[in-house]
């Protein structure tokens, strides 16, 4: 764990869970696994506050706790887990896009909450829904719940582990801690809901002193729900694919690797080299309605993506028409490469980029070679290589013909080991996106006060406008936020919202460059 993603992540427990839970996390981030009172000790918390700390963090799966021999319980920091909070609106997002606001605000309401029953996920959607919809229109609990079974299905979320029902009826003193199991059979099975109703408004808080009773909390049950991360990551690298392949080829192909992809989303797992085998029968069948390609142009289309030099599509046998699979660690590979190439084009110009390029083509290089094949001048080649060999961008190879290693007598190989290079600008990437946030806190600190002021003057203008008042009136309230204020609000609202899309920008590297490492360590 280096320095910068301890501070990235040290920043995103503050964001979301305050200091104490910041403390705890960042604690066991630093020292590994440690029992209760240790942490306690070591970080100067209370007992108590410990305890609800790790509550909060084991909830929304950042910590993990483990069982020793001598009764001990140790908890342990999921860092991978903690990054991913990065990629929280990037989860809502595409949940929204592929099914609209109801699957939008499921996701949101797991993630928010780490873990949730799914009757308590639906009755929070529809009063959440309903909440938005005009007067005398109310959202119905079992179209929410039609929803949330398909999100199961295509498993985007899926069931927590559980204590199995046998240590329920040991008749023996309890464990230190629960020992939670799950079927993998059972991880996407939705229980039947014997929920039937609508969403409610929000009742005001005079009602609610007038007797109205408040909802109790839900008791802890076992058949908990929560977002599955690694489905939402199968499916970015998906859309990443189909894009590489629409700028390559053109959109027919996309369409064609999209449908190969969506028949195998849930049959193959996230860590899969390869998609399983498809006949060119099947993915004929399974084209888009309306997408009016004959079978004879499908098999030229995929003879094309097989014979592509970047072997995204790979042939696999020829019954049934021709079996296709695509070839997820190439196109992983190809992905970060080509996301390398970008940062030394932008970093050092096109000339750099054209000596980089050159270099991964040959494999191993010497400088004169370079100066030839790329044609440029030998001095500026050879600042060039220092730049990008000093950034770590290439590495140089030492091949001596003796084994005193003369340097007269030594051949100097350029190369790129794209797994070292990738590590290096992941490292960058976190360090930039830590500095994102501190700018966005810094930049909203800065004008904490205009920006309560603005707060109070929407909320008693949204009071008056309920109670009817008058546009002069409204007009007269506007009017206390003065025009180099409301100038102010503007240029704030606009430097966040940039930082906002830098942060995602940078994310979508991170999850490229993440996914490549991942998949080249499996392979090793």
């Amino acid at each position: 764990m280096t320095q910068a993603e301890i501070k990235l992540c040290s920043l995103l427990l503050q964001e979301h869970f305050g200091e104490i839970v910041e403390k705890i996390g960042v604690h066991l981030i630093r020292t590994g696994s440690q029992p209760l009172r240790v942490i306690a000790h070591d970080t100067g918390t209370s007992l108590d506050q410990v305890k609800k700390a790790l509550c909060v963090l084991v909830q929304h799966n950042l910590v993990s706790y483990q069982v020793h021999k001598r009764g001990v319980v140790e908890y342990e920091a999921q860092c991978s887990r903690v990054l991913r909070m990065l990629r929280y609106p990037r989860y809502i997002y595409t949940t929204k896009t592929l099914y609209s606001d109801t699957g939008e605000l499921i996701v949101e309401e797991l993630l928010l909450n780490g873990k949730l029953t799914m009757s308590a996920v639906v009755k929070k959607v529809a009063d959440r829904l309903t909440e938005t919809m005009e007067d005398g229109k109310t959202m119905d609990y079992a179209e929410v719940s039609n929803t949330f079974v398909r999100l199961a299905d295509t498993h985007f979320v899926q069931r927590c582990p559980s204590v199995p029902t046998t240590e329920n009826s040991d008749p023996g003193p309890p464990p230190p801690a629960p020992t939670l199991v799950i079927n993998e059979k059972d991880m996407y099975l939705v229980p039947k809901l014997s929920l039937i109703g609508k969403g409610k408004r929000r009742r005001s808080s005079d009602e609610d002193a007038a007797g109205e009773p408040k909802a109790k909390r839900p008791k802890y049950t076992t058949d908990n729900k929560e977002a599955n991360l690694d489905r939402f990551h199968q499916h970015f690298r998906d859309q990443a694919i189909v894009s590489a392949v629409a700028n390559r080829m053109d959109q027919t192909s996309s369409e064609i690797v999209r449908t190969m992809l969506r028949m195998s989303e849930i049959t193959t797992s996230s860590s899969a080299p390869f998609t399983q085998p498809l006949s060119s029968n099947e993915i004929f069948r399974s084209l888009p309605v309306g997408y009016n390609i004959s079978k004879q142009v499908l098999d030229q289309y995929l003879t094309l993506l097989a014979d592509d030099p970047l072997e995204f599509v790979g042939k696999s046998g020829d019954s049934g028409g021709g079996m296709y699979v695509i070839n997820l660690h190439k196109a992983l590979a190809s992905l970060a490469t080509a996301t390398l190439e970008s940062v030394v084009q932008e970093r050092f110009g096109s000339r750099c980029a054209r000596i980089f390029r050159l270099v991964l083509q040959k494999k191993h290089i010497e400088q004169k070679q370079v100066e030839d094949f790329a044609m440029i001048p030998a001095k500026e080649a050879k600042d060039m290589l220092y730049k990008m060999l000093s950034e770590n961008f290439m590495s140089l190879q030492e091949i001596p013909k003796t084994p005193d290693h003369a340097p007269s007598r030594t051949f100097y190989l350029y190369t790129v080991n794209i797994l070292s290079a990738a590590r290096m600008l992941l490292h960058r990437c976190y360090k930039s996106i830590a500095n994102l946030i501190e700018r966005r806190q810094f930049e909203t600190k800065e004008n904490k006060r205009l920006l309560e002021k603005s707060q109070r003057v929407e909320a008693i203008i949204a009071s008056m406008q309920a109670t009817g008042a008058e546009e002069a009136q409204l007009q007269e309230i506007e009017e206390m936020i003065t025009a180099p204020e409301r100038q102010q609000l503007e240029t704030l609202k606009r430097n966040v919202n940039k930082l906002d899309a830098s942060e995602i920008q940078v994310d979508e590297t991170i999850f490229l460059l993440e996914s490549y490492i991942e998949c080249t360590m499996k392979r090793q």
